[in-house]
């Protein structure tokens, strides 16, 4: 066993960097830094494999920091491990410094974003179960605060760590009593945490956090474990440990000290050896994943022009074609393969099938971890289950993570089973973040496309598939783009454009058909890039048609959706658009029923043209 008082010499440096550093920033978490910095010490001593120069060769061991409020305690221990120089911490949470508040993937060293609290375990599940599927013998460990396990998500990801037996996991959790507005739900009574990840089948050990010997030992058995558990050490610790005035007092989380302050602090913790450092075990094998990943392009599908196809079957059977080539591909699935149509993955790839159950949360944030160490994760649910994993996608885009979520039964247009699995928001949720790619193919050929793109793309998308089939649109072989759209319906004698998306597309199309027997043309649309949006070719409709007016329609509430997209692409003065949407709560009913009902079926369309083109032939006129 290794001298505790060398230990001590680093805890006691890493407890000066947390507190210079946010005395420096003026802001920050000291307190919370402290707490984990004697576990955190031995942990990257002793037992951390991991070569700084390459953060992302696969066979590092990863360190996911979950209470991502301890930011600071991150920085100094990869300070400490000769990343960089430990003076630079002073830029914490500055403009352009690498230390922001929070990790974020600016700062290299960091698994993925957090500080949205409960979330660090799902990813390191996301981790361990690449590890283990892949035979890599690298370890995940996370470092848990004691706030954060009132989080249900938490406990989605012990189901799923036991579930799938990720036995190379390492939940370390610091239980240091105090939240940020008083006690933690159970303080210091070790004994519940214990039960709780015992109830989970967990390998638990329960230790004074702030015990060398005991840290070590814990350590020592979750490195050498050879069951087929998860591992979680409990410790037992004392915010804002080592400085007196602050330990386990109330009112001080997210308060950095004052100069004075900080003085009599490093007084307190005595005399430091600026020296001291971590040397890092490196793996013997580097691997870094390839920013070129080369996806399988040539999908063969074949398709009748008699029958009709609904986009979720075609996207899995074109998925399975994609992951069957592909070797860094990962499905994902909420118990919904069966709709989704991933279970067409399931059957030609189950070793890179990963079943997350009725858990989004968690399967989100697995996700990221996937894509941290260069997978393509695919993430399919009902778009409506998406919305409770809102946070999740959010922080997973923060993390630049590369995931692909697809959600179907979306819209009015699932009909029967009413709005509760209706995805009506989705647009407006994945649209408001930045550089997300929203897609909505309406038929077979688009999709078949379109699904192998959204696999290359280098960054977060969501596709749109249709509950309903559809028929076919477009002949075998047309090329689909994302950023793109298609003119389905044109004459040389359009009065105005009506664009669509989905199932909207269909309802345009009967629309035109009915305006044409009263001797009224109308180009349509098929916006299946809803962002981003084919503004080029939008705008051209304007200047070809009589009228500078397109109407959008779409399977989707008002607010945020397609319409808002294309009034933000060709805003001009003199353009007109009119957003033909969802405007209420739907409910059970049949596909039609329900499109009516909303106002968005071709009979809706049609009268909206001929009411447009009567105002403006009446403005016109006056002119």
């Amino acid at each position: 066993m290794k001298n505790t008082s060398a230990w001590e010499e680093k805890a006691k440096l890493l407890r000066k960097w947390c507190l210079v550093s946010t005395t420096a920033a003026g802001s920050g978490h000291p307190t919370s830094c402290l707490s984990a910095a004697d576990i955190a010490t031995v942990l990257f001593d002793k037992y951390f494999t991991y070569d700084v120069t390459n953060p992302l060769n696969i066979y590092n061991d990863r360190f996911v920091l979950s209470k991502g409020h301890a930011a600071p305690l991150l920085y100094a221990l990869f300070g400490m491990s000769n990343a960089y120089d430990l003076n630079e911490l002073k830029t914490l949470r500055k403009l352009n410094s690498r230390f922001e508040g929070h990790p974020v993937p600016k700062y290299k060293y960091a698994e993925a974003a957090t500080g949205s609290l409960g979330q660090g375990l799902s990813v390191g599940a996301g981790l361990a179960i690449a590890a283990k599927r892949e035979n890599l013998p690298f370890t995940t460990y996370v470092l848990c605060g004691d706030g954060e396990l009132a989080e249900g998500q938490v406990w989605e990801a012990a189901n799923f760590a036991s579930y799938h037996k990720l036995n190379n996991l390492v939940v370390i959790l610091d239980i240091n009593r105090l939240a940020q507005s008083g006690e933690t739900m159970f303080g210091h009574h070790m004994n519940e945490y214990e039960q709780r990840f015992r109830a989970f089948n967990f390998r638990v050990f329960n230790i004074d956090g702030h015990n060398f010997d005991q840290i070590d030992q814990a350590l020592e058995q979750a490195h050498s474990h050879a069951g087929l558990q998860p591992v979680a050490i409990i410790a037992r610790t004392e915010k804002g440990k080592g400085v007196s005035f602050i330990e386990n007092k109330e009112g001080w989380h997210g308060k950095a000290l004052k100069e004075d302050e900080l003085k009599k602090a490093l007084d307190e913790l005595g005399p430091i050896n600026d020296n001291a450092r971590f040397e890092l075990r490196k793996p013997a094998t580097t691997t870094v994943p390839s920013a070129e990943v080369k996806i399988n392009t040539d999908i063969k599908m074949d398709f009748d022009n008699a029958k009709s196809y609904a986009t979720r079957e075609v996207f899995g059977e074109v998925l399975a074609q994609i992951t069957q080539h592909t070797p860094n591909m990962y499905v994902l699935d909420a118990d919904v393969k069966n709709s989704t149509f991933t279970e067409d993955a399931l059957k030609v790839t189950p070793e890179r099938f990963v079943e997350c159950f009725i858990a989004e949360q968690n399967m989100v944030s697995v996700g990221a971890g996937l894509s941290r160490i260069g997978k393509i994760p695919v993430v399919a649910t009902f778009g409506a289950f998406f919305m409770r994993a809102a946070d999740q996608i959010r922080m997973a885009r923060i993390s630049e993570a590369n995931i692909k979520l697809v959600g179907s039964h979306v819209g009015v247009s699932i009909g029967e089973d009413g709005p509760s699995q209706m995805a009506l928001e989705d647009i407006a949720f994945f649209g408001a973040l930045p550089d997300v790619v929203v897609l909505q193919p309406c038929e077979a050929v688009s999709t078949a496309s379109l699904v192998p793109q959204m696999v290359k793309h280098n960054g977060m998308v969501y596709m749109r598939t249709l509950r309903p089939k559809t028929k076919l649109l477009y002949k075998p072989g047309e090329e689909f783009k994302i950023g793109g759209s298609k003119i389905v319906r044109k004459s040389d004698d359009d009065m105005l454009t009506v664009a669509a998306t989905g199932i909207t597309v269909y309802e345009a199309l009967q629309a035109a058909d009915m305006l044409k027997q009263e001797d009224i043309n109308i180009r349509v649309v098929d916006c299946y890039s809803i962002s981003p949006i084919d503004r080029e070719t939008l705008q051209d409709c304007l200047h070809t048609t009589h009228y500078k007016c397109i109407i959008s329609v779409e399977d989707h509430f008002s607010h945020g959706g397609l319409g808002d997209f294309i009034s933000a692409a060709v805003s001009a003065e003199g353009v007109y658009v009119e957003k033909m949407a969802v405007t209420h709560i739907s409910q059970s009913g049949k596909q039609e029923e329900l499109l009516k009902d909303a106002g968005i079926d071709a009979a809706s369309i049609a009268a909206k043209v001929k009411e447009l083109v009567r105002s403006m032939e009446q403005v016109h006129s006056h002119a």
